[in-house]
């Protein structure tokens, strides 16, 4: 009898730990489960973050829709002249320009399309040229070798690649100048071929200006 007693106050000492006793906690997974969510959200914000920044950065770089040249935003607003004085790619250019006496002309209402050899295109020439062609005495030539460049109107990539196609392979356009240029495709490089045989690439197309457009050249383009 006392064995039972006995045996029953053990069972009912042990039911009575067990009810008092709470239940296992959720609080360290309910913990590292707010946290997860905390740090993924944190890494979804930080994302869309960057890529807003990004779009941003992009539309910066890239002002009004025309491409940086020389490292400066070209403005639609701005004419030939004002632009091309702020690329760090085309001084030799506007010097020769201003040389020439063409500064009024090229900012003039035009329209004109100016292929703009760069500084390096410039430095492709025979040692002394460029040194020569700036002096007071060879303004002639300068002038004739500069309006070689230009074409009267607005000739944009789309219009030049139509009178490439139109004219089965290559299409001809007469220069300020008077003489003609030749452009062609080798792959999808725009090619301007001058009148004594030598070849320029277009690098940088479409850069819209108050008066015209220009596109970038590597070499320069040579009359007769």
């Amino acid at each position: 009898m006392k064995q039972k007693i006995i045996i029953t106050l053990c069972v009912a000492g042990a039911f009575a730990l067990l009810t008092a006793c709470p239940a296992p906690s959720n609080t360290n997974t309910n913990t590292n489960t707010r946290t997860n969510m905390n740090s993924n959200a944190n890494v979804i914000m930080n994302s869309n973050m960057n890529m807003n920044s990004n779009m941003n950065s992009n539309m910066t770089s890239n002002s009004g829709g025309n491409p940086m040249v020389g490292g400066s935003a070209m403005l639609k607003e701005k004419d030939i002249i004002d632009n091309a004085s702020n690329s760090k790619d085309h001084t030799t250019l506007v010097a020769a320009v201003k040389a020439a006496g063409l500064v009024d002309t090229l900012k003039g209402a035009g329209p004109f399309t100016v292929f703009a050899p760069t500084n390096a295109a410039f430095e492709k020439l025979p040692k002394g040229t460029v040194d020569t062609l700036l002096k007071p005495e060879s303004k002639a030539t300068l002038t004739k070798t500069l309006t070689y460049h230009v074409v009267p109107g607005k000739q944009d990539a789309a219009t030049i690649a139509k009178a490439i196609t139109d004219g089965s392979g290559k299409a001809t356009f007469k220069t300020v100048a008077g003489g003609t240029l030749t452009a062609s495709l080798e792959g999808k490089d725009v090619i301007l071929t001058d009148e004594k045989g030598g070849k320029s690439k277009v690098t940088i197309a479409d850069v819209m200006q108050l008066n015209g457009v220009i596109h970038v050249v590597d070499t320069v383009l040579m009359p007769k």
